[in-house]
């Protein structure tokens, strides 16, 4: 017996699909006329879409092929899915590749950028055996300083504090340091700041100074070429200068005391490599006070503001470091005291030492009394350096004044004095009615494991801890210093003010025509008489 297939032209069902046709009728159907529909069909099937460009006459053979191909169970259950395959088959790029390209996820990348983290270096079997045998590590242990933080909300995730860890390792390897400390985060427009504090082996320094005296070398051949054109312009007349002498520039200090006294790295991100910010000015501290600008992550980005700041970002960011970490760094009291030479001069000292007969207080009176808390960074002064220096004395030493002008100055200017180091912190003003500081414990359900916090609210992101003989000093924020008043830019100076009149500067009214020819008269006239006066002269002679 034959199955079904194909309906012979004598047999029911031929011919379903023609219209106007019975099987129950004799007639048969043109076979031209069912040709032509089929092709129809097929056209239609061939037409292309205006979306996908893909025609449903080559899907239905692609599913078909598919379907032959891998046989699955219960197709007509999954011939959705099988359709949706095919289409993404002939899916087709632009520009075509040989090879599809993978699609790079950003836990990916962010691996990437942390993988040379991970890398150990030749060289730290060697630094680590000199470390060994200086006694004493240098890098500082970043996850427990994060973790003493943390009772209090305070700090970086633990992934980023890990790298940061990873990060500062690297840097003591590549740089003769001798001790580090994770000094904390600046946040930027575009990129944030992570900084590290460190001060960097005996000698190391000596570079810079070498530099900074060829740099006076050059200032004084130029002194001289100048000397030369100004003996060549004496011999031709040149209009009247300025009188006016701008004031001596204060010198910075020196490194490894007062605001340089550390050195300073950053990186935008861990794994990134460090760069050295330059040692800070005076004339930078002064200029950083009396303007507020955010970061954009760019330290060779120029700093627009008024007064214009002398240097790029990467001083203003070393500006705000110092004037962040002489207000904000401060330790439980008694833990730091002077040596034995500086006791007797406790409002000039510059160095301490950590005390051996130190004994914590506990938290609970950290927490109530701020006396307990101290500066350990020394305080800026207004002329922008921790020493004070004479700029008259500047002025002699350049030869900017003589002799006289010193005698009619008289006497000379009052030393600028601040704070003593080891100041304690319930001495700091505050501003209107806000306290300088704030303290309390990281917990009051289990006090017997509780941290002391305190924050600073002159600088919003400062925090120090205290846990027994452990403390550290951090810093969170956008590198500005509070203010209970809206931010105002500096005014401009006042115009100069106009040359006082006189008859010296005042200019004559225009003579009538008159005037012109009487006076032309009277210069002929004397003209006359004085020509008369020789020829009598040379008569009696």
């Amino acid at each position: 017996e034959r199955g079904h297939g194909p309906y012979q032209p004598h047999e029911p069902g031929y011919g379903l699909d023609q219209p106007e046709y019975s099987p129950y009728e004799d007639e048969i159907p043109d076979p031209q006329a069912r040709m032509l529909a089929i092709k129809n069909a097929k056209a239609y099937l061939l037409k292309t879409s205006t979306k996908s460009g893909l025609n449903l006459y080559d899907h239905f053979a692609n599913i078909l092929t598919k379907i032959l191909d891998e046989q699955p169970t219960n197709t007509v259950d999954i011939i959705e899915d099988i359709s949706k395959d095919v289409k993404w088959g002939q899916f087709r790029k632009k520009m075509d590749t040989l090879r599809d390209e993978p699609v790079i996820p950003p836990t990916f990348e962010a691996a990437e950028k942390c993988k040379a983290l991970f890398l150990k270096e030749g060289g730290e079997e060697e630094h680590e055996e000199v470390e060994e045998e200086m006694g004493h590590h240098s890098l500082p242990n970043v996850m427990e300083a994060a973790f003493y933080f943390e009772q209090a909300g305070i700090g970086l995730n633990k992934d980023e504090c890990y790298y940061i860890f990873l990060a500062l390792k690297n840097l003591i390897n590549a740089q003769p340091i001798q001790t580090c400390r994770f000094w904390g985060k600046i946040l930027g427009l575009e990129m944030n700041y992570i900084i590290a504090e460190v001060q960097l082996r005996e000698g190391e320094g000596e570079e810079e100074a070498g530099e900074e005296g060829e740099g006076t070398i050059a200032e004084g051949e130029k002194e001289m070429v100048e000397a030369e054109e100004d003996e060549q312009k004496e011999k031709k007349p040149e209009p009247p200068k300025s009188t006016y002498k701008p004031p001596p520039e204060i010198p910075k200090e020196a490194n490894g005391t007062g605001t340089n006294k550390y050195v300073y790295f950053v990186c935008n991100e861990p794994g990134k490599p460090w760069v050295k910010l330059p040692p800070v000015t005076p004339a930078q501290i002064v200029c950083a006070r009396k303007i507020k600008k955010f970061f954009t992550g760019r330290l060779d980005a120029p700093v627009v503001s008024f007064p214009p700041f002398p240097g790029n970002e990467a001083n203003y960011l070393r500006a705000q470091i110092a004037r962040i970490s002489a207000g904000t760094h401060v330790s439980p009291t008694g833990f730091y005291q002077f040596g034995e030479e500086e006791e007797e001069d406790e409002e000039g000292a510059d160095t301490y030492e950590e005390n051996p007969e130190f004994e914590p207080p506990p938290v609970a009176e950290m927490v109530e009394s701020l006396a307990t808390w101290a500066h350990h960074v020394k305080g800026i002064l207004k002329q922008g350096r921790c020493v004070w220096i004479n700029p008259q004395k500047l002025e002699e030493k350049e030869g900017e004044e003589d002799e006289e002008e010193e005698e009619e100055e008289g006497e000379e200017q009052q030393a600028e004095r601040g704070p003593p180091l080891l100041t304690l912190i319930s001495e700091d003003e505050g501003m209107k009615d806000i306290p300088a500081w704030t303290a309390q414990a990281s917990t009051k359900l289990i006090p017997e494991y509780s941290v002391a916090i305190v924050q600073s609210n002159r600088w919003p992101g400062a925090y120090a801890f205290a846990s027994g003989s452990k403390f550290e000093n951090i810093y969170f924020g956008w590198g500005h210093k509070y203010s209970p008043e809206s931010y105002a830019p500096e005014l401009p100076p006042p115009a100069q003010a106009e040359f006082p009149s006189g008859p010296a500067v005042t200019e004559t009214v225009d003579p009538t025509v008159e005037e012109e020819m009487a006076f032309k008269a009277a210069q002929e006239d004397a003209l006359a008489e004085a020509e008369e006066e020789e020829d009598e002269e040379g008569e009696d002679d």
